[in-house]
């Protein structure tokens, strides 16, 4: 065949051969370009299945339009022969490469995600490529990788079993749903997927065999042998990602391929790699580290038994033993102070007030609960109180093993609560045989106030700011209000106070102007730091004043890394110090501070949802969604996580899915959502954002959304007229002006950089 010509092609040379055809590289003398073209065998070319797998093929590759994968020219005929005429790659099988020793973790992640968005567009044009394999995927010399071979694709509508003994791609690759010849669709490629990563990662197939009925039975039955046996330095969270896409369950499985591109990139975001952005990956950054995602995550992949460096333990919310099961904002409580003693001890890890309050009421295994919180031990206990007696119980578990290394029963006078609580902090640092520096000691046990009545009122106070709602935020001013007229140097009744003024004034649809709460918020947080300036939450309060009504960036700046000094395992002065980063343009230092926050709150709906937004701050959409999901797996209907979603949606111009987050986030009518659609088709995203508007008047909400919806439609001089109302209301959302990509269109405006001077984002 060399040298032949084929109509208007001249083959050059033979690239390779499989079990269908040969391929070969060819001049197309007619365009002057070398192509690829793949020919039928001749032992296979007269069989009819095999002909219809070409042209399959051939409208498989034809209907996608992607960089990561084999464009198809033409399928031409020639003497009853007829073959395909597709790109030419210049470069090696995926196989060879691999074969040819360990790659970086960089470039093993950047080719990864590479396959996942060629996989992406074939399945978001409904085609399952079956046939997953590193030799069906080509790595040029350039750097680009590309998807080969839709000789097994089917579209997804069409997919059904496959008869028994025609089991169609490569074994070592095959889904257990393949070899059972099941009806597949993209999530078998997914797990073929997972296979070519695990092959990247340690250059072997999950499931090795001599035989094909040893690979087939290995693949039903057997797990691979773990990635940690071959190499040492793949990020944890990589090797749970193959894990997931390799779960024989299929509900247990990644089940989109779009969540496996989010996670890879959070991989690299979460300081393994930096730089990934949809042309792949820059360059490594630092040490590969243990990253945490969610509950569920933690669950699928905890091993039997966990290894920790250091000692680390949750405590969970004690169990209302009273009568009249009146005592949950004392149980609540008694926990929260807990863990924020013992959370002063530098030298071990404790779960934060978040994630471990997500087991609440759950009647799981403590175990299990300690491996979805990856911690070595667990602490859960009872209140029963009565009049002013005390029954608290409280048991430590070491959660490897199940065995209860501590046990304690105590019946005491409701004024000895203090003395109870010491009791514990010391019991389980002496249980887990922790070294304390003296300063350790003193705030271990530190005490900040001696009245049993105003310790209540505080920790009813802290109950209704924990529930998240304007009204419970509001309701818990009046418990800390009466806890300081019983202990007026209560300082950590002060910061309950200067916490719920800020979250009052300063989100976005705040219900007290910020001029009424901000003042009071700094009050707060000012006298707190006078009784004790070691109190972290008062130096983040108050850098939140600095940052949304001050607008001292300085001075914000100044208190958020205080805080983070004081306390570093406190993550809400990471989140809201990842919140200033962003508004300041500082994308990846917002990224890495985010990051720590949600290592140390992994199951917190809140920060996930934080994760988010500074994701979509950067204007990385991706990411940004894949963490709204993750929050929403966590609490379904979380509002800040829905108003995200469709914000983003919104800024990629996705108008079915801006409208469906439209009805999930307001439930609107079905009359007015269908409404809706057909002023879309009619009008574009001028009805969306009018629709928008109206309902916004229905609902008074603040200046910043009017101004936002009056840029989109346009009307710049109401736009600029909100915003001037939201300046003088000293709205706290204005500082993010600078990243808000809704207001793009006003940047060139005179008006709009006169605003940015005043509020001193902007040289002037």
């Amino acid at each position: 065949m060399i040298g032949k010509t084929i109509l208007h092609y001249k083959i050059l040379e033979k690239l390779g051969e499989g079990g269908m055809g040969v391929v070969y590289k060819a001049e197309d003398t007619r365009l002057k370009r070398i192509v690829a073209l793949k020919m039928l065998s001749q032992e296979t070319a007269g069989e009819a299945e095999v002909r219809d797998r070409l042209i399959v093929e051939a409208q498989a590759a034809a209907a996608l339009n992607h960089q990561n994968i084999t464009t198809v020219f033409a399928i031409e005929e020639f003497d009853d022969d007829i073959f395909i005429v597709m790109e030419y790659v210049d470069g090696k099988e995926l196989r060879e490469e691999v074969a040819s020793g360990k790659w970086q973790m960089a470039k093993i992640i950047e080719v990864a995600l590479k396959i996942a968005r060629g996989l992406r567009e074939a399945h978001n044009k409904g085609i399952i490529h079956r046939d997953i394999k590193s030799a069906n995927i080509m790595v040029a010399k350039t750097s680009q990788v590309k998807i080969m071979d839709f000789g097994l694709s089917k579209f997804f509508e069409n997919a059904e079993p496959e008869k028994l003994g025609a089991t169609l791609g490569t074994i070592a690759y095959m889904s257990p749903e393949q070899v059972r010849g099941e009806a597949v669709d993209n999530r078998s490629d997914i797990w073929s997927f997972g296979a070519v990563i695990y092959e990247m990662l340690t250059g072997e197939v999950p499931f090795p065999g001599e035989y094909a009925q040893a690979m087939l039975y290995a693949i039903l039955n057997e797990e691979p042998e773990s990635i940690s046996e071959f190499r040492e330095d793949v990020p944890d969270a990589l090797i749970r990602t193959v894990e997931r896409a390799l779960q024989k369950n299929i509900e247990s499985r990644y089940q989109k391929i779009e969540d496996i591109i989010a996670d890879l990139k959070s991989i690299g975001d979460a300081g393994n790699v930096v730089g990934i952005s949809d042309g792949g990956v820059v360059g490594v950054k630092h040490p590969l580290q243990i990253d945490k995602y969610t509950r569920q995550d933690i669950a699928r992949n905890a091993s039997p038994l966990q290894v920790f460096d250091i000692p680390s333990v949750a405590v969970l919310p004690f169990a209302d033993m009273s009568q009249e099961k009146d005592q949950e904002y004392f149980c609540d409580g008694m926990a929260e102070e807990l863990i924020d003693s013992l959370s002063k001890v530098e030298s071990w890890r404790v779960a934060s007030r978040t994630s471990a309050f997500r087991f609440k009421g759950v009647t799981e295994d403590v175990r299990e609960i300690g491996q979805q919180l990856n911690v070595s031990h667990v602490l859960e206990g009872s209140v029963r109180k009565a009049g002013n007696r005390l029954r608290i119980t409280a048991q430590l578990t070491n959660v490897n093993d199940g065995f209860q290394i501590y046990s304690e029963k105590y019946d005491r006078e409701l004024v000895d609560v203090f003395a109870i609580q010491d009791d514990l902090a010391r019991a389980i640092v002496q249980k887990l045989k922790v070294e304390l520096g003296e300063k350790e000691k003193v705030s271990l046990t530190k005490r900040y106030t001696e009245d049993s009545d105003a310790y209540q009122l505080y920790l009813k106070g802290r109950y209704f700011i924990n529930k998240g709602t304007s009204k419970d935020t509001q309701k818990s001013i009046e418990y800390f209000e009466r806890a300081l007229k019983k202990d007026k140097n209560y300082a950590l009744a002060h910061t309950g106070l200067a916490d719920a003024y800020t979250l009052l004034g300063g989100t976005f649809s705040a219900p007290m102007l910020p001029s009424e709460s901000m003042p009071k918020a700094k009050a707060a947080a000012k006298k707190a730091m006078e009784i004790d300036d070691s109190l972290a939450e008062a130096h983040t309060s108050l850098a939140l004043v600095r940052f949304w009504y001050d607008w001292n960036w300085d001075g914000a700046e100044m208190e958020f890394k205080r805080a983070i000094e004081l306390k570093s395992a406190y993550p809400r002065a990471y989140q809201w110090y990842a919140e200033f980063l962003s508004a300041m343009q500082r994308h990846q230092e917002a990224i890495e501070t985010i990051r720590k926050a949600l290592d140390l709150d992994p199951l917190s709906a809140h920060i996930n949802w934080h994760v988010g937004k500074i994701y979509f701050l950067a204007r990385n959409y991706d990411l940004a969604i894949s963490q709204c999901q993750k929050s929403l797996e966590m609490n379904p209907k979380f509002m800040p996580a829905l108003g995200l979603l469709r914000r983003i949606y919104q800024s990629q111009g996705d108008a079915e899915k801006t409208i469906a987050e439209i009805d999930r986030l307001w439930g609107r009518s079905l009359l007015e959502i269908v409404a809706l659609k057909r002023a879309y088709e009619k009008s574009g995203w001028q009805a969306i954002w009018q629709k928008q508007l109206d309902w916004a008047k229905e609902e008074e909400m603040p200046p910043l959304r009017y101004a936002e919806l009056y840029t989109q439609i346009e009307d710049f001089d109401r736009a600029i007229e909100w915003l001037e109302k939201a300046y003088e209301q000293r709205s706290s959302s204005l500082v993010y002006l600078n990243v808000f990509a809704s207001f793009d269109p006003l940047r060139s405006d005179e008006r709009f950089k006169a605003l940015l001077r005043k509020i001193g984002l902007a040289e002037g």
